[in-house]
């Protein structure tokens, strides 16, 4: 059974204030689209994400592949949110159960994409909403997952939606900044860790780069709040747009 904890963002782990902000842009975006709605969040991890959903939601059930992480959020929910063990290529849902799914960070772990995206389909009701979000491949200073299948480009994630149906809309996030010395040479660094395999597996382990580069670090907390970080827009990309442009994209899939 794969496990997942080591590569995915829990609580108490140090974070930089890029990472808090891109933490809060994810699901501030799903709960723009969550209003009185009923969501379903796909690779919820340890959670979260969820109570803040559920301050706008008509409903939320969160699910995940790895027990620990499970076992995190029903910690700090205490029942409050349903919690389900699942694969995401097999929902344990009834067809249009929901109006919302959410896939976070995890589409490139995935070795059916494709049928993460049926799945989803199955369990949304007419118009509903999917969202996939996941760090640019195309982004020069982009560092691989030990745990990854595939990472995919915006458009590619574009078209794995359309196939099953959806109309897109692919948005991105954290623009890449070049502007000083010291935005190069942090860049310079990174992309020759990244070349070298210098960059450590676990989130734990990467926190001793993220204070090098970074400074001091924030522990990620039990449960997103506006308080988090300030707010980053996301801007529509265009096929005029430089693909490396962003550092996060985001594929926001809608059923006729």
């Amino acid at each position: 059974m794969a496990e997942f904890s080591g590569v995915t963002e829990t609580p108490g782990v140090g974070a930089s204030r890029e990472q808090l902000a891109m933490l809060l842009a994810r699901y501030t975006l799903a709960a723009e689209r969550a209003v009185n709605k009923d969501v379903l969040e796909v690779a919820c991890g340890s959670g979260m994400g969820l109570g803040y959903l559920a301050t706008r939601a008509r409903r939320v059930v969160g699910g995940d592949y790895t027990f620990p992480l499970l076992r995190a959020a029903q910690r700090h929910y205490s029942g409050r949110i349903p919690l389900v063990r699942h694969d995401a290529a097999v929902l344990p849902f009834a067809a249009a159960s929901f109006d919302v799914v959410i896939l976070y960070e995890a589409v490139y772990y995935l070795s059916r994409p494709e049928e993460f995206v049926k799945e989803a389909q199955r369990v949304l009701r007419p118009y509903g909403t999917v969202i996939i979000c996941s760090v640019n491949c195309e982004w020069a200073d982009f560092n691989p997952s030990p745990m990854s299948a595939r990472y995919y480009t915006a458009s590619e994630l574009a078209r794995l939606l359309e196939e099953s149906g959806f109309g897109v809309e692919l948005l991105g996030g954290f623009p890449v900044k070049r502007e000083s010395a010291r935005d190069m040479l942090v860049s310079l660094l990174k992309r020759t860790a990244v070349a070298l395999h210098l960059i450590p597996k676990t989130m734990e382990a990467k926190q001793v780069l993220k204070r090098l580069f970074f400074g001091p670090l924030i522990p990620l907390p039990d449960e997103v709040t506006e308080k988090l970080a300030p707010k980053s827009p996301l801007m529509p990309l265009t096929p005029a747009m430089a693909p490396d442009r962003f550092k996060v994209v985001y594929a926001v899939g809608r059923l006729a």
